[in-house]
């Protein structure tokens, strides 16, 4: 597999790997680089315009980037091999953007709806932006007895504060390019015993993403709807290549 790795494939890898072992040394100095790097709410005080692109190169711990880093490694080469380096790439880095945009726009619609309540209930939502960026550590105090603004207000404070972090966006986009190219592959994936064709395996990966996202389960604190808008991209963008290129894919 490793000796098979295309340069652009493995140049991902290398920059992913190289990033996350200078952001784990780093913050064991007490250098917290990460927060400059992680994506951010767009709306967030944290938020800064490189973070678009530098959230796809940060990772959460080992086994996260492990799974991507190995998903990558498996789709990618043979992908590589039948777009040309140029159109992966793009591939990936818009896939990549693409799940940080329904990501950040269903955070949007949620602070949103946040937002309105507070304001319908008299409380400065300023308040709450002011203690949301990092350089501010500590509970934030809400000047309210309300409980449902007391709970509303801290659903902001975290959404404003919280990081988008990995590859999953792009490494999506890559397992649903390759799916779409490929929809009788026969694959290997966690939790499915057997083999399973591509093209149903992608419906599967996206209804759970659906379900797991819309769910928002307090022990589950995966961006599934990066996953989706990364599978959306990848599909949309070898739908367009191949009736361009006049593919047939097997």
């Amino acid at each position: 597999m490793f000796q098979n790795i295309t340069p652009i494939t493995k140049n991902i890898i290398i920059i992913n790997v190289v990033v996350f072992v200078l952001v784990s040394l780093a913050g064991n100095y007490g250098l917290q680089i990460g927060n400059w790097l992680a994506g951010y709410f767009p709306l967030s005080p944290n938020f800064r315009s490189w973070q678009i692109i530098t959230h796809m190169f940060m990772h959460g711990g080992i086994m996260h980037i492990a799974f991507n880093m190995l998903t990558l490694l498996s789709f990618g080469p043979v992908l590589e091999q039948v777009l040309g380096g140029k159109k992966f790439t793009i591939l990936y880095f818009l896939a990549g953007l693409g799940g940080f945009a329904l990501y950040n726009i269903i955070n949007m619609v949620e602070a949103f709806q946040i937002t309105q309540f507070l304001k319908d209930n008299d409380y400065n939502i300023n308040e709450v932006y002011k203690y949301a960026t990092l350089g501010y550590v500590g509970e934030m105090p809400i000047s309210s007895n309300n409980p449902s603004v007391l709970e509303k207000a801290q659903s902001l404070f975290n959404l404003l504060r919280t990081p988008m972090v990995g590859a999953s966006g792009a490494i999506f986009g890559v397992v649903a390019a390759f799916s779409t190219l490929f929809p009788n592959a026969k694959l290997m994936f966690m939790f499915i015993p057997a083999p399973i064709k591509a093209k149903y395996l992608l419906p599967i990966i996206i209804l759970g993403s659906i379900f797991l996202g819309i769910g928002q389960f307090s022990w589950d604190n995966v961006a599934h709807f990066a996953h989706i808008g990364g599978a959306i991209v990848g599909y949309l963008y070898i739908r367009h290549w191949k009736k361009n290129n006049n593919y047939i894919g097997g």
